[in-house]
Order: structure tokens, then sequence, then C-alpha cells
């Protein structure tokens, strides 16, 4: 057998009671009769009790006989089987795994500190049971595995001076990067059986060694965003006072001139604090 086959056990309400119908009817032979031919059914009686099985919603029992794999009971009630069997129970609930935050390098050789939730519960008990030694450590093992496989395929975040123009990162592409450790960890979790219902990024950030360098970088990247808006902006405003003056004949500018407002107003434009005008009473000259 290397597969899971489902069986149904008999009846155990009608095994319970030839159970106690056994028990009393073979005491009260004893006392009316005093042989002691009775007491082979009070054996028999409790012979019986062994074989009783209660299996709850989304739960299972794995049989067994002498090593040899007889099936799983998953249909709920209450059920006798060979009271010889050994009897495994195996839940069949979905499961919640948030693991430990591990230390990893992303594609760029960061160090990051990472965790991930899986959901999963037992698909096929019989795997579960006889393909690996213990299936709930062996989640926990393959998930680490996958998580730092994972980190490594891509990078923290997507960085313009590393040269690198990557679609998917693991701090802004949660669901693709969700999707790819879906993927990873059902085909490491096959081999036992398991059915990953959800995985997902739980924790995730520069490693505390390099957290406040990588801040800063992040600070002077979105600096510099903002300056080439800023000098955009008022390369913009200054062509346009430029033509205006010219157009409306405000005032004649010459080339030395002209080179001096576009440098107060780009000062005055992107400076960070408000500018102080001087006010110039005498000429233009001076």
């Amino acid at each position: 057998m290397t597969e899971e086959k489902t069986i149904t056990g008999f009846n155990g309400y009608i095994m319970l009671f030839a159970f106690l119908i056994l028990l009393f009817g073979s005491i009260i032979a004893i006392f009316n009769t005093g042989s002691p031919v009775w007491a082979l059914g009070v054996l028999l009686a409790f012979l019986i009790v062994p074989g009783l099985i209660l299996v709850n919603p989304n739960e299972s029992r794995v049989l067994l006989l002498f090593g040899d794999y007889k099936g799983t009971v998953k249909e709920n009630g209450l059920f006798w089987v060979n009271p010889f069997y050994t009897k495994k129970k195996i839940s069949l609930r979905a499961r919640n795994f948030d693991s430990e935050r591990l230390k990893v390098n992303d594609k760029l050789g960061n160090p990051v500190m990472i965790s991930t939730i899986l959901v999963w519960r037992v698909q096929d008990t019989f795997k579960a049971s006889f393909d690996v030694d213990n299936f709930e450590n062996f989640v926990v093992v393959q998930t680490d595995a996958a998580v730092r496989k994972l980190a490594s395929l891509y990078p923290y975040d997507n960085f313009a001076d590393e040269g690198l123009d990557e679609d998917i990162t693991l701090r802004s592409s949660v669901n693709e990067v969700s999707d790819a450790l879906e993927k990873e960890l059902e085909e490491r979790l096959n081999i036992a059986g398991i059915e990953v219902l959800e995985a997902r990024i739980g924790y995730l950030a520069y490693a505390n060694e390099i957290a406040s360098a990588m801040l800063k970088r992040q600070q002077a990247t979105a600096i510099v965003a903002a300056r080439h808006k800023i000098v955009e902006g008022a390369v913009s405003m200054v062509e346009m006072a430029l033509e205006e003056l010219s157009r409306k004949e405000v005032v004649e500018l010459d080339g030395e001139r002209r080179a001096a407002m576009v440098s107060n107003l780009m000062v005055v434009l992107c400076g960070d604090r408000d500018a102080t005008p001087v006010v110039n009473a005498g000429t233009l000259n001076h």
C-alpha cells in the first residue's frame, strides 16, 4: 500500500449495545447458573471495547494491523473496527504556522529579517504518517528553507544606483512574492501529503546592522527625487517669466542681466528657506 485508502468502520452504536447486552447478560448468567463458562462472555464483551473509535469532524484515524496499513477512517461518528488495529489520530483541520524571524541575504546580498505565515492542513494521511518521520516538524523545517530560498531570489527594494530594474521586490510586490512562496511550499510539502492553503510574508525588514544606513539611503533617494521635481518646475517657471517679460516688453534684458535674473529666480524657487529680498534703491547697474 503506497497511497491513502479511505474505509468506514462498522456501526459503533450497534457494537456498544452488543457490549452492554453481552456484559450484563454474562454477569446475570454467572449469578444464576454459577457456571464459570459465562466468564468468557465477559471477556468477549471487554474485547469489543478497544475496537470502538470516535471520529470528530475534521479528524481521522489511521488504522494499522501489526505494521500493515489497512486504511483511514475520515467519516464522522462512532465506529467499531478490529480491536487489534493500532489507531493513530490525525487532525484534518487547517493550522496556522508563524515562522521565526530569519536573517537571510536578499538578491543584492543585503541582510534582511523575514518571517512567513503559513496556513496548511493534512490532505493525505498515508503520506503524513509514513512518508516522513514527523510531518509537523517537516512543515517547520521546509518552510524555513523555502523562505531562505525566496529571499535570495528577489531584492528587498529597487534602487536605481544598483543598476537593476527589478519588477518584483520583497517590499513592494506582496502578491507576486506570496504566490512564489506558496508554489515553493506546495512542491516541498507535497511529499508529506500537506495542502498549502495560504502562504505570505508576515514580517520583513532590514537587519539591525544595516537598518539605519538603509533608512538614510531611502531618505536620500526621496530627497533627490523631490529636488528633481523642484528643479524641473523652477526651470519651467523661469522660462515662462522670461517669455512674459519679453512678450509684454516690460523691461529689456541683455545677456548678463538675463543670466543674473535666471540665477536669482532659481535660488528663490529652489531654496529650502524663504528668500530675503534686498531692495535696490539705486540704478539697475548698482
